[in-house]
């Protein structure tokens, strides 16, 4: 079983810190592993570099995108893709953050992963068991030209 936390990071601290994102991921592994005040402090350095989920808007485009899909199933505001015996993934919005969970091969999350990139450009994938974290949708550096 994979478990992924997705967090919208504000566009600010996600293109200063592209290419960096080791520093997100010892942030939140730190907070997961907290207790008493310091987990406090970093609570409100999380919120402070993360929007709010917008939860009907998450829906929304979840079933437009995947409404033909009949793999997908949604119950009391969780989805589920199940592709036969070989894939799996539920999406649960919260807050904060999206968890989903997959297991077998990555078809299912993959859906999930490519209509959530769609919807915002700085969503950061956790994967705490396997110590990784990877945008959703890479942010491209400027370039800029000076002649």
């Amino acid at each position: 079983m994979r478990n992924y936390q997705l967090y919208l990071i504000v566009n600010e601290f996600a293109s200063h810190y592209f290419g960096r994102e080791r520093m997100f991921f010892q942030l939140f592994q730190e907070y997961e592993e907290a207790v008493g005040h310091f987990k406090y402090i970093l609570k409100e350095q999380i919120q402070f570099i993360t929007k709010p989920i917008q939860t009907l808007k998450i829906q929304q485009v979840i079933v437009q995108n995947l409404q033909r899909n009949k793999t997908l199933h949604d119950h009391n505001g969780t989805y589920y893709i199940e592709i036969g015996s070989r894939s799996f993934a539920k999406l649960e919005i919260h807050e904060r953050y999206i968890d989903i969970k997959s297991s077998g091969d990555y078809e299912a999350e993959t859906i999930f992963f490519e209509v959530l990139r769609k919807i915002e450009s700085s969503f950061l994938a956790i994967d705490f068991e396997n110590y990784r974290c990877r945008w959703l949708k890479p942010i491209k550096e400027t370039k800029y030209v000076y002649e």
